[in-house]
């Protein structure tokens, strides 16, 4: 999730917000994880905390937070595997269940069971023999959509995955590379569950007929090429129709000066899949007991209840609050697409291979 998603950036949610703490580059972190009394976290770019919640962990922890920003989900979960047996930090935070094979089978993980687990929504909880990674937050991958466009086209916006490819919407989305983006990944997967495993290629291959569009990540599908965002930038993109997350909407309307009385932006709920996210000790973690720290305060009422307005995302903690600007902007799908982590774990690696040669080759 997510989206990362987790996840409008600095300018649209305010992820460079007083209340974010992050290290300039990997030699800080790896510094700071040898540190006995500094605690390192690794994520994606989109992490963001309240400065007031950090403050009280760190009071009642004695441990100083450093989190290190790694690119996208996808890239931050790629890296943390090529340096697990010298870590750049002690927890890794962002791994969703998209990626979440990848990272138990190349051990990136120790384990550990958080305090407070056994509050954790039951539908979320994986790995419960070995208690590698705990869950953190969900959300759903989604098409957005931007309301102005098709309101001065006179068009009506895109509901489901079969509406993507019909004429009318031709040359009008953007989705991130399956192979590296972590919503990217989650909307092949939403497309896998909607078509079978006989039926996702033929519709891929109508989708480029109809002229999606590919880049590296989500920032740049959303802050660059959406026309619908509102990031700041001089010069919009020019495509209507973007991957991204049920929670993007209600993102726009809190971090608009001034806010407007609805989003601008809608969602496609019949394009959308369920990510969960989870953090981990990190396995040759430094501070093992401050990374155990870590995660215990994940997982607290006091983060969960933070969470939602800084890294857009629902809470999986049982009593969470969820903020009504969730339930009014951005309420989770009814019915999102799900997969089984085994069936994940089984075939993701060809489904990217297979769709890299459809779709970029």
């Amino acid at each position: 999730m997510r989206n990362n998603i987790k996840r409008l950036t600095a300018a649209v949610v305010g992820l460079g917000m007083a209340g974010t703490l992050a290290a300039c580059g990997s030699s800080g972190g790896g510094q700071g994880s040898g540190d006995s009394k500094t605690v390192t976290l690794v994520s994606h770019d989109s992490w963001a905390a309240s400065k007031d919640v950090i403050a009280a962990f760190e009071k009642q922890s004695g441990y100083k937070v450093d989190v290190l920003k790694d690119g996208d989900a996808g890239q931050a979960v790629n890296k943390a595997i090529l340096t697990k047996d010298n870590p750049q930090g002690d927890v890794f935070f962002g791994v969703d269940n998209t990626l979440l094979s990848r990272a138990l089978d190349n051990g990136l993980f120790q384990p550990y069971e958080a305090k407070g687990s056994d509050l954790i929504l039951p539908e979320y909880r994986v790995d419960q023999d070995k208690h590698r990674v705990t869950p953190i937050d969900t959300g759903d991958i989604c098409v957005n959509y931007d309301k102005k466009y098709f309101a001065d086209h006179k068009l009506a916006p895109p509901r489901s995955f079969h509406d993507l490819v019909k004429p009318a919407y031709k040359d009008l989305l953007v989705t991130e590379n399956a192979s590296s983006s972590s919503p990217g990944l989650g909307f092949l997967l939403g497309t896998v569950a909607q078509y079978g495993d006989d039926g996702w290629e033929g519709y891929w291959l109508k989708l480029k007929a109809n002229g999606v569009k590919v880049v590296d990540g989500w920032e740049q599908a959303y802050n660059q090429e959406f026309s619908g965002s509102s990031s700041g930038k001089k010069a919009k993109g020019d495509r209507p129709l973007v991957v991204s997350y049920a929670s993007s909407p209600p993102a726009e309307v809190l971090y608009a000066d001034p806010k407007p009385t609805a989003a601008p932006t809608g969602v496609a709920e019949g394009t959308c899949f369920r990510q969960v996210e989870y953090a981990g000790l990190l396995s040759n973690a430094k501070n093992t007991k401050g990374g155990k720290a870590l995660l215990d305060f994940l997982i607290s009422k006091q983060f969960q209840d933070d969470m939602p307005l800084n890294m857009f995302v629902y809470p999986v903690r049982e009593g969470a609050q969820v903020p009504p600007e969730f339930v009014k902007y951005g309420p989770q799908a009814k019915d999102p697409e799900t997969m089984a982590p085994a069936k994940i774990a089984d075939h993701r690696d060809q489904w990217v291979k297979s769709w890299t040669s459809l779709v970029l080759k």
